[in-house]
């Protein structure tokens, strides 16, 4: 059972925007699990969040690169942000995804792969980059994505430099039609893609644990309108249709025009780009996403730097 701190209770609070009374009685019923004490908030109706990702914590680059049919995305992290501008740094990252294209979304294997003009593995050039720069680095994630015919299309949101920065997205597109009006197609997916933050390409693809969290509190919710049953669980349903509208890329409307959903999007592309066209694949790496990063007293190490 994790300690109900002052800190925990603050983090609550900024997920949810509950009162603190309430987000202490709920991590108080949770044993101190925070996401648990989300759900019981949501449950008694006392927060509007319905799923918020964890603060991002963690410094260092996101890399994206596509060539044709293929396309690949790295998170390569460090300690502090300043190393994000390092030129040397830059250099990795952009070479780590573009060997990443060869490597399949496997992250020992690019990590195992040659690094071109070194003689070293990509780890131990990290390893030398490092003993460089002077500061903690890591290797954390790959993804790759490929199609027999059509394109894979990267984008980088608010890019540093090119293909390199904190929101990286790729999209595969299948199709014989033309490359360019699939390119066009997919930037503007990427695009939304980037920001409405999806988690599941198809209804199908929806993580079954995800699932199954969501139908709970929605049905503790439909429960407290004292309703039948029957009623509830037609409630639930249509609840759960607007969950996937949000979660699921094909359901989701797009950001561009505000109106259309993406999966009928793509069905109207054919016209266009010449030939039937399928989306095959996202992916989309945020820096820092799901890491914890270890809050430290500012004041305090000053005071300790300075003999205090």
């Amino acid at each position: 059972m994790a300690e109900v701190t002052a800190a925990l209770v603050k983090e609550l609070r900024e997920k949810t925007g509950a009162g603190m009374m309430d987000c202490k009685k709920a991590l108080g019923e949770s044993k101190g699990d925070l996401e648990g004490a989300v759900d019981w908030l949501r449950k008694k109706g006392l927060s509007a969040a319905a799923k918020k990702s964890g603060r991002v914590a963690a410094e260092g680059l996101v890399g994206v690169t596509a060539a044709g049919r293929v396309g690949a995305l790295v998170e390569v992290n460090a300690e502090t942000d300043f190393v994000a501008r390092n030129d040397k740094f830059q250099a990795f990252v952009a070479k780590a995804a573009e060997i990443g294209l060869t490597t399949g979304g496997d992250v020992a294997k690019l990590a195992a792969a040659p690094y071109p003009g070194s003689g070293r593995t990509v780890a131990d050039e990290l390893t030398h980059l490092i003993a460089t720069v002077g500061e903690n680095m890591k290797l954390r994630r790959t993804a790759a994505l490929a199609v027999p015919q059509g394109v894979v299309v990267s984008y980088m949101h608010a890019a540093l430099v090119p293909g390199l920065g904190k929101i990286g997205v790729l999209v595969a597109l299948e199709s014989a039609g033309s490359a360019d009006k699939l390119a066009a197609l997919g930037k503007q997916i990427a695009m939304h893609v980037a920001a409405a933050n999806p988690q599941a390409l198809t209804i199908a693809a929806v993580d079954p644990k995800a699932l199954e969290r969501e139908r709970s509190v929605l049905a503790e919710q439909a429960k407290a309108s004292g309703k039948p049953q029957a009623i509830i669980d037609k409630m639930v349903e249509g609840r759960l249709r607007k969950f996937y509208e949000e979660v699921v890329l094909l359901e989701q409307v797009s950001v561009i025009d505000g109106e259309t959903r993406i999966g009928k999007l793509v069905e109207a592309s054919a016209k266009d780009v010449g030939a039937p066209v399928k989306l095959t694949g996202f992916a989309r790496y945020s820096l820092g996403e799901g890491i914890e990063k270890e809050q430290s007293d500012f004041a305090a190490e000053v005071a300790k730097a300075a003999g205090g």
